[in-house]
Formats: C-alpha cells, sequence, structure tokens
C-alpha cells in the first residue's frame, strides 16, 4: 500500500532518479539532459523556501513517485494559480500512484488558497492527459509543436482545474 508523505533531503535521490528516468525515456520532460544531484537539491530548497508542497509517494520504503505545485508566472496577478508536476517510477504507473497524488496535491491547493491548478502536458504523454480529465482537469490551450525532444517537434497541452 502507498504512503504519502512530505518529502525530505532524504528522497532526492529517488526523486531525481524518478525524473531523470522520464529525462531519458519519456517527454513528461522536455528537459535533454538529466539533471545534477546539486540541481535537485536546489529545486528542493526552493520548495522548501516558497512554502510548496513536495509529497512522496512510498511502497516497502521506497519512493516511487512525487507531486509538487509552484508558481505558474511570477507576477502577482497570478499568485492563486499553481503548476503542478507529478512523476511516477516505471513501476508505479497505472497502479493508482498518479490518482492518490494528483488527490492530496488537490487537497493541499485548496487548504492553501490556490485557485487554479494548472498542469502543462506533452501532448503525447496519454497516460497524463487521462490522469488530469479524470481529477476534474479540463484542456484550455493546445499549442502546437512548441516543444521539441527526440528529433520530433511536440504539442503542449495546457490542462486546469477551478477549484
Amino acid at each position: 500500500m502507498v504512503e504519502l508523505r512530505d518529502a525530505t533531503p532524504a528522497d532526492l535521490a529517488a526523486i531525481a532518479a524518478i525524473y531523470n528516468q522520464s529525462v531519458v525515456d519519456s517527454t513528461a520532460s522536455w528537459d535533454y539532459e538529466p539533471w545534477t544531484a546539486a540541481q535537485h537539491a536546489d529545486w528542493y530548497a526552493y520548495k522548501v523556501e516558497r512554502g510548496f508542497p513536495l509529497l512522496v509517494a512510498v511502497d516497502a520504503d521506497q519512493v516511487v513517485g512525487y507531486a509538487s505545485y509552484g508558481e505558474f508566472h511570477h507576477k502577482i496577478g497570478y499568485d492563486r494559480t499553481r503548476e503542478l508536476s507529478i512523476y511516477l517510477a516505471e513501476a508505479a504507473r497505472g497502479k493508482g500512484v498518479g490518482t492518490t497524488l494528483m488527490r492530496a496535491l488537490i487537497d493541499h491547493a485548496r487548504a492553501d488558497g490556490v485557485h487554479v491548478l494548472v498542469g502543462g502536458l506533452s501532448a503525447d504523454n496519454e497516460a497524463s492527459v487521462r490522469l488530469h480529465r479524470k481529477m476534474g482537469f479540463v484542456e484550455v490551450a493546445r499549442m502546437p509543436q512548441v516543444g521539441r525532444k527526440f528529433d520530433r517537434w511536440l504539442d503542449l497541452v495546457y490542462m486546469q482545474l477551478v477549484l
């Protein structure tokens, strides 16, 4: 059974492994190169400093996924809108871990006074698009060929949930 908790610095190696696998194998991230331990440490410190949630899903003492949100844009007018991210280890996909993390993130956002959650997804990431739809997100924009990875153009889909 998966347990959720706040991430700690001790989780950063597992979080990095999950993220970096997505960088190498998928269009879930449009980064080309895996992140270093220092990049993940800086990212974690920024989340903590800003008070943004960083939840991990743990199964049998192993981090199998994580979820967070942060600023949508850096202007004050967007201060109640947050952009979310969820990443899962390959072995955790299709087992409800993403749904569990998404529910917890939505609950956290509501308690934090967030008005809108936004997900920016690669249109070819069908599992993520399905998860967002299942959780009540609606597609509000589609930007054809704004990204490139694996020698092909990628469409960006924005999905949002008004809380």
